[in-house]
Formats: structure tokens, sequence, C-alpha cells
């Protein structure tokens, strides 16, 4: 039984951070209809930025108590990326889909080479600082306090964006731009400042799940292909453009990972393709998407 309940609070903390990045992917499509492979790029830009902060942070004497808010501060930092790579893909807005993907994706290589000549070749870490919020223990069970805080944070991200979207001003306009942008236009509303708003905001949701994952995991110059595959994972089964189905999708994906790797680690990237081709064949449009017509 402990090894159950630990194998679950570890797939739930990988969902947390894979819902944080299939958000802001859901987020950019549903306002923009912008396929954006460089969400990944975001993650590990997040992740590898993230060290780089805490060491000098460390290097200046800050206390290891506040590596949680931190990485959280470091992925903030970073959104200042997302208005000029949302200007660049203005350029294949209502454009065929293969064009969004080319851009993306070279986007996506652009970045890694970024990555290299920055940081190196070599997975950069975190030291293990982040125990210092010690662990829950129960019996065999025994999971990281940081590790639940970043879930925490995950759940108030969702509601958060949840509420915004549905009970403000701003939010409401949001929904109506990915509703009917000439209409949005008619109306008044500046559609270029709220792309690169809606952009920036998905930019930021990536960069901060990579920047909290990292005292968890190794950044790498292949975390951002890996994470993209399982985010888009996350899009299918959820359903593009639904919230909802992000955060179902995400605990879809999350669990499968941690079960397979304990119980058959060969089938790990197997299994999450086994739901994704099922929700495929019998919904099209994923669990919570909308059918087109």
């Amino acid at each position: 039984m402990s090894a159950f309940a630990n194998v679950l609070a570890g797939g739930v903390f990988h969902a947390a951070v894979l819902f944080l990045v299939a958000a802001g992917l859901q987020l950019v499509f549903g306002v923009q209809k912008i396929v954006n492979l460089a969400c990944g790029s975001f993650y590990a830009l997040g992740a590898y930025f993230g060290i780089t902060f805490i060491g000098y942070a460390t290097a200046l004497g800050v206390s290891a108590w506040l590596i949680l808010p931190g990485l959280i501060v470091s992925g903030l930092l970073l959104g200042f990326i997302g208005p000029p790579i949302e200007r660049m893909l203005r350029s294949v807005y209502g454009r065929d889909e293969s064009f969004q993907l080319l851009l993306t994706f070279a986007l996506v290589l652009m970045f890694q080479d970024a990555f290299r000549f920055i940081w190196g070749s070599n997975p950069r870490t975190l030291d293990s600082s982040y125990l210092i919020y010690g662990t829950v223990s129960a019996g065999d069970f025994s999971v990281p306090v940081y590790n639940l805080l970043v879930i925490a944070a995950a759940i108030l991200t969702a509601a958060g964006l949840g509420a915004f979207l549905r009970r403000t001003n701003y939010g409401r306009i949001l929904r109506a731009t990915a509703e009917n942008r000439a209409m949005a236009e008619a109306l008044g509303v500046d559609v270029r400042k709220i792309y690169s708003v809606v952009f920036t905001v998905g930019t930021v949701l990536g960069t901060m799940a990579g920047a909290l994952v990292v005292p968890t995991a190794a950044a790498s110059l292949d975390m951002a292909i890996e994470f993209v595959v399982e985010a888009f994972a996350v899009v299918v089964i959820g359903g593009l453009g639904s919230m909802r189905g992000a955060l179902v999708g995400a605990l879809i994906v999350g669990l499968i990972r941690g079960y397979s790797i304990v119980i058959f680690p060969e089938l790990e990237v197997l299994a999450i393709y086994v739901i994704v081709i099922a929700v495929l064949i019998f919904r099209p449009s994923g669990l919570f998407g909308r059918a087109q017509a």
C-alpha cells in the first residue's frame, strides 16, 4: 500500500508540473489558435534559468527556505521573452497549421542551441537544499514537502485561471476574442495587445513549471522535446483548447507514467500513447474538447 501511495504522490507531482505547461499551451491555442511547439523550450529555459538564479541567490547568502519563492520569481522574470516571440508569430496567424508547426519547431531548435551555448551540453542540477522543507512520512510512505507545495501551487494556478477567465471582465474579453476575433475587433478590442498578454501568460506558465521541477530533476538539452511530447499527449487526451481537459489529461499522463515506470519501465511511453490512440479513435475531440463543425 505504501508503494502505491509513493508512486501516486510522484505521479501527481509530475502531473502538476505537466499541467502548468499544458495550461499555457491550451490558453495560447484557445485564444490565438497557435499550436505552439516551443512550449517545451520555455519549460527547459525555466529549468536552466532557475538553477542559475538560485545559484546566485545562494552565493549572496539568501536562505534555503526561500528556494520555492525564488524559483517562482525566476520563472516570472522570464515573461519578458513572451512579447517579442509573439510578434514573430504574427506572420502565421490565420495560416495553415503546418506554418505554425514549422516556425515554432524552428524556435525549439534555436533555443536548444542557445542552451548549449550558455549552459553547455552537460545536465545541470540543484543540490538537495529543497529538502529543508522536510518530508511527510507514514510507515514506508514518504514524500518531500516541496513536492506537495508544487502540487498546491498547480491547484491554485488552475483555480486562479478558471476564476480569471470566467469572473473578470478581462477574462470575458479573452473568451470573446477566442470565439470571434473579427467581432471583438469591431467592438474596439485591441486584439494585438490581447494576443501579446495571452502568449506572455502561456510563456510564464511554461518557464515557472521548468523552474519548479529542477530541485527534483536535472535540466538537460533533451528535456524540451521530451516534455513537449507529453504536453501534446495531455492536450490530445483532454481536448485542444480546454483548460479542464489540461488538468484531467495531466493527471492521466502523470499517473500512467508513474505506474509504468514502477511496473514495466519499457512501457512508459507506450502506455501513454495507447491512451492517446484510444482517445483519438473513440473521441477525436478529446475528453473535454468540442467537436469542430
